[in-house]
């Protein structure tokens, strides 16, 4: 149930708020002053906090404050018999939801709680989405050739600096890229990804910088493109070394002035943006063929980070396998298969041209294939080696 604390030094309006939000269903709590507030918002967890500007000990804007620290998940609701538009847009930069005069209108006021509930929900949700996400792209090892990444993202992500990503296919190339945003001071901002292998030629620029309504026979509205999409966050290009070199030369532009256009525009459009690139080709060969532009290469390659493939990493098989199993088991529902030691050391001997990606899908052929336990037998059989 929702929890929401009230804090204000009149009584009467105290009471009577808690009135009307209990009847709601809401949990409610009181508070006759700021800094009592503030002790509660640090022993409790409230959802909501409908907040007196005008008070005595503290008043409801150093509350808010005191409280982005205290307790940043909950959403504030200014209160005052005193408001103006100053007094509102005050507030709402210094972090609160929204701002109510009083006495406040009943619908308002319920609208107004039902939807900084909705925003906290969400916030929450989003929290939570972060970390799976962040926990998805955990890298897995503790061989020499994965510390030296870590130890290249740790470096590099609290920069802007651009990075090439470069290694085999399955590798994980992307993980090491969300890595550098988590890390970066631009993870609150959106990690937008695009796969240049993925869109075909004519259709990437459109992709990247977005059209116009009626700039070419499909273009049936406008449409916002991936640099746009990324502004504050990082921009993943996977696979750049299939990106056209008509998609290159606008690419190399915007990276060189922070501004694209969009396909059948005219406006110039500032986006900041981190770009970070991946590729599983050899980019200076791709250069000399004049398949590669040199220049954007320079533009890009500002840090260099080589993922090594799996055959040069067998040490972090046993983890990466342990690490599979349960994330199997936690898709299927299933309790965590085990795995004997025997069943590791023939998958650590094997040859993994498909790295880490086939690693997986072997795992998953072997929980489905096995017994409660994975043996050497089973591996031998159902690796597919």
């Amino acid at each position: 149930m929702p929890k929401i604390l009230i804090i204000d030094d009149e009584r009467a309006i105290r009471n009577t708020l808690k009135e009307i939000l209990e009847y709601e269903n809401y949990t409610v709590d009181q508070a006759e002053d700021g800094p009592t507030g503030l002790d509660m918002l640090i022993k409790d967890k409230y959802d909501v906090v409908l907040c007196d500007i005008k008070m005595p000990k503290m008043d409801g804007i150093e509350v808010l404050e005191r409280a982005q620290t205290l307790a940043p998940d909950a959403a504030f609701i200014m209160v005052s018999a005193h408001g103006s538009i100053e007094t509102a847009v005050d507030a709402t930069k210094k972090g609160a939801y929204d701002f109510l005069q009083k006495p406040p209108d009943l619908n308002r006021l319920l609208v107004t709680v039902r939807n900084a509930l909705d925003r906290t929900k969400l916030v929450a949700e989003t929290k939570t989405l972060k970390k799976k996400v962040a926990k998805s792209s955990e890298m897995v090892g503790s061989s020499p050739a994965l510390e030296q990444v870590r130890k290249a993202i740790s470096k590099v992500a609290p920069t802007d600096a651009r990075v090439l990503i470069t290694g085999p296919n399955g590798a994980g190339k992307e993980m090491v890229a969300r890595q550098l945003h988590e890390q970066s001071n631009r993870s609150n901002g959106p990690m937008v990804e695009v796969n240049c292998a993925a869109i075909p030629s004519e259709l990437i620029e459109s992709e990247l910088f977005g059209h116009e309504k009626g700039s070419f026979t499909s273009a049936i509205k406008q449409r916002i493109g991936k640099f746009e999409q990324a502004h504050g966050g990082t921009l993943f290009l996977d696979e750049i070394g299939d990106m056209s070199l008509s998609a290159q030369a606008k690419v190399l532009r915007a990276l060189q002035e922070n501004k694209i256009t969009r396909v059948g525009g005219e406006k110039e459009i500032s986006v900041d943006v981190r770009v970070v690139a991946a590729t599983n080709k050899n980019l200076l060969q791709e250069i000399a063929e004049r398949n590669f532009r040199e220049d954007l290469y320079h533009r890009l390659s500002v840090i260099l980070i080589q993922v090594p493939a799996l055959n040069e990493r067998r040490e972090d098989i046993p983890d990466l396998v342990q690490k599979f199993l349960q994330d199997i088991a936690r898709d299927y529902g299933n309790k965590p298969k085990s795995i004997d030691a025997a069943a590791l050391e023939y998958l650590k001997g094997l040859d993994w041209r498909g790295n880490i990606r086939e690693l997986r899908n072997v795992v998953e052929r072997l929980v489905i294939m096995s017994d409660d336990t994975i043996t050497a037998e089973d591996a031998k059989v159902f690796s597919g080696k």
